[in-house]
């Protein structure tokens, strides 16, 4: 079984972005795009710090019947959003990993 980990990449167009992977190594978590580096590990951070409580987490129902959600911050901006769900039972799922191993993963830059 692989670690959990964040990976900070850059995007075809030049900006930083993180994807949180679980111990299996299936992505559940990505972030939106940041210009600098440091944007993107300050997410990472935000994730890692507001994962743990349930309240942080939004979950949305798309139209074509599928969830997903977004992880929030404290004032309510979107830090990362997950993959989409066939199920809500399953996008609750992806929460609960989420909040399992974000706070201890540790971080792969792919960019240095």
């Amino acid at each position: 079984m692989k670690n959990p980990k964040f990976q900070i990449f850059k995007g075809k167009n030049d900006k930083f972005y993180f994807r949180l992977n679980a111990r299996n190594g299936e992505q559940i978590l990505s972030s939106q795009a940041y210009a600098a580096k440091a944007g993107c590990q300050n997410g990472i951070e935000s994730v890692k710090k507001n994962a743990p409580n349930s309240e942080n987490f939004e979950v949305k129902e798309a139209a074509n019947g599928k969830f997903h959600f977004n992880l929030l911050a404290v004032n309510k901006q979107v830090i990362a959003s997950s993959q989409m769900y066939a199920t809500k039972q399953s996008c609750e799922g992806g929460i609960a990993s989420v909040q399992n191993v974000a706070p201890e993963a540790g971080v792969e830059d792919t960019t240095a």
